[in-house]
């Protein structure tokens, strides 16, 4: 038994889930259920390990599947069903600092997390993730054209969301996200 392929996997699934937690994180606001969609699609990137070591662009790779892990988790109706009754959220105080972002920044994350699963995943993987109109018509599995399309509706409906004079409505926009 050799530990080549199991020792390259363990390397890369170390170095790349940060950056996979991060745009989990973003897509569904939950640390919990973002870890679990980024182990699901780190379990579907090691079934096909050898053939993605050989590609030589795992990274891409990876992305690509957890962006089709949290679109097709998005469309499982009975996740939107789970309510936790256990445990009541934590609240500051009245004189306390909030220990999250801004009220805008959460304005723009809430926004951004009722688009529909494509055009939220064109916005995180364009904006927060920095990718290029190839590389997430490539991620998606669809055309440059279908990207910059699903780009222009998502915008338009959150500059309408937020108002035109939201700093998101700049084109820093990724510096809000």
């Amino acid at each position: 038994m050799t530990a080549g392929p199991e020792a390259s996997f363990d390397a890369f699934a170390t170095s790349a889930a940060p950056q996979l937690r991060r745009l989990a994180r973003t897509w569904c606001r939950d640390a919990h259920r973002a870890d679990d969609l980024v182990q699901e699609a780190l379990e579907r990137l090691w079934s096909a390990w050898p053939r993605v070591r050989a590609d030589g662009n795992p990274a891409a790779y990876a992305r690509t599947t957890l962006v089709r892990v949290l679109i097709s988790d998005a469309r499982r109706p009975w996740r939107r069903l789970e309510v936790l009754q256990d445990l009541l959220p934590e609240r500051p105080s009245a004189g306390a600092a909030p220990s999250g972002g801004s009220d805008a920044s959460d304005r723009v994350l809430e926004a951004v997390r009722s688009l529909p699963p494509r055009q939220r995943a064109v916005v995180l993987l364009r904006y927060a993730e920095d990718q290029s109109v190839a590389q997430v018509a490539e991620a998606l599995g669809c055309s440059e054209g279908t990207v910059k399309s699903q780009a222009s509706r998502a915008l338009g409906t959150l500059r309408a969301r937020l108002g035109a004079t939201h700093p998101s409505t700049t084109a820093s926009e990724g510096a809000v996200l």
